[in-house]
């Protein structure tokens, strides 16, 4: 390398105008080499991707052609979302990440039974991703739902089956989670604290769960955490469970 290459890379001024190629070229080779990070290091790319988010800095990593071809002879997500199906929450952009970043599964109220467990099973099983996050968010239509329909007075003893279809079952799962009432035997925020609640239960659910993500919770080979998307300011607030 030429000397006056090397005093023009050095000069702070050049490495001051510049410094914003840096840093878009390191992250992007932070997340290129993604899959590879352990829990702890996905979680963080996660909260600096809502950072990004937030903050209206948005790299949108991974959403070209390239990653197509990159992406043909398979996939190995660096993290699991487990989120609300509503439209408002959407895991790939809240958390700035790109095509075959996060493994997604997406259910009304983000409750989860055989077929996405099943899911889960496979993302962490058989494609080795280490991070599991539950996220559900404020103003959950399906939480609500669940406490206008067993919690409400003039609908507790209804049945609403006919009226409701295949909703019903959303209903009775929330309705069998332990945590979810507890909350309507006190008194204040109910409704946020439900949806808490459901997230709180979602992790619990799959620390319990058997035959593989039990034994490979509590051997650390895994990491599932819950957090709450807050649809009013694009914020993900990680829960400590």
């Amino acid at each position: 390398m030429s000397d006056f290459l090397i005093t023009t890379i050095m000069k702070p001024s050049y490495l001051f105008k510049h410094s914003w190629l840096i840093a878009i070229f390191s992250l992007s080779a932070a997340i290129s080499y993604a899959q590879d990070q352990n829990s702890d290091e996905a979680l963080n790319a996660l909260k600096e991707g809502n950072k990004r988010f937030c903050s209206g800095q948005l790299l949108h990593t991974h959403q070209d052609l390239s990653r197509i071809d990159e992406l043909k002879t398979g996939q190995k997500p660096f993290a699991i979302v487990v989120s609300c199906s509503d439209s408002r929450v959407t895991p790939e952009i809240v958390f700035d990440q790109g095509l075959g970043d996060i493994f997604s599964i997406r259910t009304a109220g983000n409750v989860m039974a055989d077929y996405e467990e099943g899911s889960i099973e496979y993302a962490a099983e058989h494609l080795g991703t280490k991070l599991i996050i539950v996220m559900g968010h404020t103003s959950c239509g399906a939480v609500k739902a669940f406490m206008d329909i067993k919690h409400s007075h003039e609908n507790r003893d209804a049945h609403h089956t006919e009226k409701l279809g295949h909703i019903e079952s959303i209903i009775q799962k929330l309705d069998s989670e332990e945590e979810e009432n507890e909350v309507f035997k006190t008194e204040g925020d109910v409704y946020n604290r439900a949806i808490i609640a459901n997230v709180i239960h979602g992790v619990k659910q799959l620390r319990k769960s058997e035959p593989f993500l039990k034994e490979m919770h509590e051997d650390g080979g895994i990491q599932i955490v819950g957090a709450i998307y807050h649809i009013e300011s694009g914020e993900v607030e990680f829960l400590n469970i």
